[in-house]
């Protein structure tokens, strides 16, 4: 089966059909260019999509990252990521394997073609040329022949007459002759010009132009194979990347098998736990009996005969509104005279004007000197456990900076033995001055470790709780400048015990709950401005605390002023403080904010 002896007239035709086959080929490669930007466009979309849910840096998605579904779902972004390198990876497989080697045979293709097409049309008019020959030589020898028969007729004609003279039938006799001769050389020369025609013929139907179609015949074969290779290399290329891809897919499945629900119920409750103890029973309080009050060892307090107090203590009573009162377990000294006492309480404006804003709820801020905002330097502002964390993620940081600055001491004190040995390298004082430097904030760096270290110690038990005055000294390292707001609104502790109270002040004033007390009992109770529910149970075992219970509902008397306690009521005679973050407050728009009297 060949194009040559069965397509032998359909030149014009395999014209037209190689060139729409040229025109199938060139239509693939744009398919595959086609392909290839929507994989390079996809994958581009999958990068931006896994960048967009990517945990930043510093911020709270990075501390959930901790939990094993945020690891899990940061794995599947990770593989996502990989999953769009493979289809760029199909992109520029597709591009180099195939557009570009395609694009390159099109090109030797069309040079192909047209090579041979024009050896075609150089032999159909080689043959036209031939078949005008015989043509002419054809009408040539009719017509000599015609001539010819014309002469001799004519020559007969003049023969016969007798009235023609000798001459002119001798001269008819001439051409006549003459016109034979002629006509037997177009004979001779159409005879040759025929079978020269005849072999050029044969040859150009049975040599050349079966040789030009069985290239064009090679040609064709050659493009359809190649755009079967083709077609192959295009799924072959997919096929390449599926084991890949494969591995991205397992990834996503193996990173949600690992997610651990007992694992991150753990982290959640490493992460959020106070570590304050649940609240213990209820006491009886016994209605039937006068109700007497109790105070801390620093407020107004009823002494006995004997000179001990009464230990008779009432659940909550209003001596629990005297907030944040450490109860000096120590010895109590030798009392003074009452009228010694009532003489001081009544010279001491200043006191009474802090008893009096302590009674109606003096903001912590300005009792213990911080700003707005600010956050205690111990981070006593916190539950225990939290503050453990925090603490702890201190002393590692101020580590970290003591082993930069190690190593940088290291560092230069080789550079120093350096220029010591080769002064023309630098200058050793230079490098002996960064060093001091460097000493200096290494000093500082470990005085500060030892800081938080002292503080970490105590909330993890492992020192004995410091005395007032230590208390005093690390509750105040950073405002040990500043001067205090007031006498007695100084070092006052809070309800979990990180705040204290400066031992001078702790005794300075008490007298007897029976001339005083009446004072501070007759003015009005703080006003509701709303109600809070309880998030989570709180032991108020502090002076100045209420203890609470997990969906409890109260009511607020006034808002937290940024030391993290609001002050809360549950009835005329149960009303303290509670850290903030344990409540959920809703106030009310239309009451007016509890006051504070200074």
């Amino acid at each position: 089966m060949s194009w040559g002896t069965e397509l032998w007239d359909q030149f014009d035709n395999l014209e037209k059909h190689t060139q729409w086959g040229i025109e199938v080929l060139e239509k693939y490669i744009k398919f595959v260019k086609e392909r290839t930007e929507i994989e390079i466009n996809y994958a581009k979309q999958l990068r931006n999509l896994s960048k967009k849910y990517q945990t930043k840096k510093n911020s709270k998605e990075e501390e959930e990252s901790k939990y094993t579904s945020c690891k899990a779902f940061q794995n599947t972004l990770n593989e996502m990521s990989d999953y769009a390198g493979q289809h760029e990876v199909i992109s520029e497989n597709m591009s180099s394997q195939i557009m570009t080697e395609l694009i390159r045979f099109v090109q030797e293709l069309k040079q192909e073609r047209k090579s041979n097409f024009h050896e075609g049309r150089k032999a159909q008019q080689h043959i036209e040329t031939c078949w005008k020959q015989l043509e002419s030589s054809k009408r040539r020898f009719e017509r000599d022949c015609k001539e010819a028969d014309r002469a001799q007729q004519h020559f007969e004609k003049m023969d016969a007459d007798i009235n023609v003279t000798k001459a002119d039938v001798e001269k008819a006799r001439q051409q006549a002759q003459i016109r034979h001769q002629m006509s037997d050389d177009s004979k001779g020369d159409y005879s040759s010009v025929l079978q020269k025609f005849n072999g050029e013929q044969n040859e150009h139907y049975h040599t050349h132009m079966p040789s030009i179609f069985q290239k064009l015949q090679d040609m064709e074969e050659k493009r359809i194979a190649r755009l079967g290779e083709s077609l192959k290399m295009y799924a072959e290329i997919d096929r390449q990347v599926i084991p890949i891809i494969g591995k991205c897919l397992d990834g996503i499945t193996k990173s949600a098998e690992s997610i651990n629900e007992k694992q991150d119920s753990q982290t959640v409750i490493e992460a959020f736990k106070s570590g304050f103890e649940p609240p213990g029973d209820v006491d009886f309080e016994d209605f039937t009996q006068s109700i007497k009050r109790t105070v801390s060892d620093t407020s107004l307090t009823t002494t006995k005969a004997d000179g001990k107090t009464d230990p008779k203590t009432p659940g909550k009573s209003r001596g629990k509104l005297w907030p944040f009162i450490k109860k000096n377990k120590s010895p109590k000294q030798q009392k003074e005279p009452l009228s010694h006492r009532f003489n001081d309480f009544m010279t001491s404006k200043p006191k009474i004007h802090c008893f009096r804003s302590l009674k109606r709820g003096l903001s912590l801020k300005l009792c213990f000197g911080f700003h707005q905002g600010a956050t205690p330097e111990d981070f006593s502002n916190l539950p225990p456990e939290q503050r453990r964390k925090k603490l702890q993620q201190k002393v590692d940081e101020l580590n970290k900076d003591i082993q930069k600055e190690i190593d940088q001491r290291d560092a230069l004190t080789k550079m120093r033995d350096v220029y010591l040995k080769n002064p023309q390298m630098g200058d050793a004082g230079s490098v002996g001055q960064k060093l001091i430097e460097i000493g200096n904030n290494i000093e500082k760096l470990r005085v500060e470790v030892q800081k938080f270290e002292s503080w970490l110690a105590e909330v993890e038990g492992r020192l004995p709780v410091r005395n007032d005055s230590s208390r005093r000294q690390s509750g105040l390292y950073e405002t040990q400048n500043t001067a205090p707001v007031n006498n007695c609104a100084q070092d006052r502790e809070s309800p979990d015990g990180s705040y204290t109270e400066d031992q001078s002040q702790e005794t300075e004033v008490k007298v007897t709950p029976t001339e005083f007390d009446d004072d501070f009992d007759d003015e009005e109770p703080l006003p509701t401005i709303g109600t809070c529910k309880a998030l989570y149970p709180f032991d108020g075992e502090n002076e100045g605390t209420i203890s609470v219970s997990e969906g409890e509902i109260l009511k607020v008397i006034e808002e937290d002023k940024g030391d993290g306690w609001t002050r809360i009521r549950r009835s005329e005679e149960e009303e303290g403080y509670v850290p903030t973050s344990y409540i959920e407050v809703y106030l009310d728009k239309n009451a007016k904010g509890a006051k504070t009297y200074i």
